[in-house]
């Protein structure tokens, strides 16, 4: 009963904290799965699966604004998610240490790029929506899918600021993309991979899956109620603890 009020508690303030920002929810939820006994690709299965959740959670609040484009989400789903397949077929098959070392440094340096970037996602400024434009910009998510179908957490960080920085997005509406795209289809398809190749803790789930859908909702409310730059000074602090737990847990092995 203890185990459960911990995976709750833990899972539903990390995955507000996720749907705020466009992303991290990793960084608390499975190292405590992984400290309550579960092996790592149990744990990592488990994980992906209770997000699906948070992108449901997610979905249903920034639905009710209805401000995602169609043919722009295609464009993320299109090319995000064979990445995310290929990764999640690749990360049961070889070590992952330097990846999430990596990745982690990676993961910090966006955080002090969008706080150097002062203007950074305060308004909405439209570009890179020609055919060249678009194929550098799926390109890249492309790669960005496979870091999310093969590493832990902070990825969805990443497609944030990419839509931000390449896209024009502001980060209100780079957020809302990320949590209904990639919380819910990424991570969707994701999980689908890994729980065909590996086990999953299936008694665990339901109070993740509850704690992921009302930290999604509560998380997606609040980055629609809150300013950009309330968003972008959280994303900030979210992006270097998810870079600093990727680093110590890389190389803590």
């Amino acid at each position: 009963m203890f185990d459960y009020l911990i995976l709750l508690l833990v899972s539903f303030f990390a995955n507000t904290f996720s749907a705020f920002v466009g992303g991290g929810a990793g960084l608390l939820q499975l190292p405590v799965l992984l400290f309550l006994g579960l092996p790592f690709s149990v744990a990592l299965a488990t994980h992906k699966i209770a997000t699906i959740a948070l992108g449901v959670g997610a979905t249903v609040r920034h639905l009710r604004e209805n401000n995602l484009n169609l043919y722009f989400s295609l464009v993320i789903l299109g090319s995000g998610l064979p990445g995310v397949i290929l990764g999640a077929n690749i990360i049961l098959l070889v070590p992952s240490n330097t990846a999430t070392l990596l990745l982690g440094i990676l993961t910090i340096g966006l955080g002090l790029y969008s706080w150097l970037s002062s203007e950074l996602g305060q308004q909405m400024n439209v570009k890179h929506r020609s055919m060249t434009g678009y194929f550098i910009g799926s390109l890249v998510i492309f790669f960005i899918g496979i870091l999310n179908g093969s590493l832990t957490s902070g990825t969805g960080l990443f497609v944030t600021l990419w839509l931000i920085h390449w896209f024009g997005l502001d980060y209100k509406l780079a957020v809302a993309y990320t949590l209904v795209l990639v919380g819910l289809f990424w991570n969707g398809s994701g999980a689908l991979t890994l729980a065909l190749q590996t086990e999953v803790q299936w008694d665990w789930l339901p109070v993740l899956l509850v704690a992921s859908l009302a930290g999604g909702y509560v998380g997606a409310h609040l980055s629609i109620v809150k300013s950009n730059k309330m968003i972008k000074r959280s994303f900030e602090i979210i992006t270097m603890l998810v870079g600093l737990q990727l680093i110590f847990s890389a190389l803590a092995v």
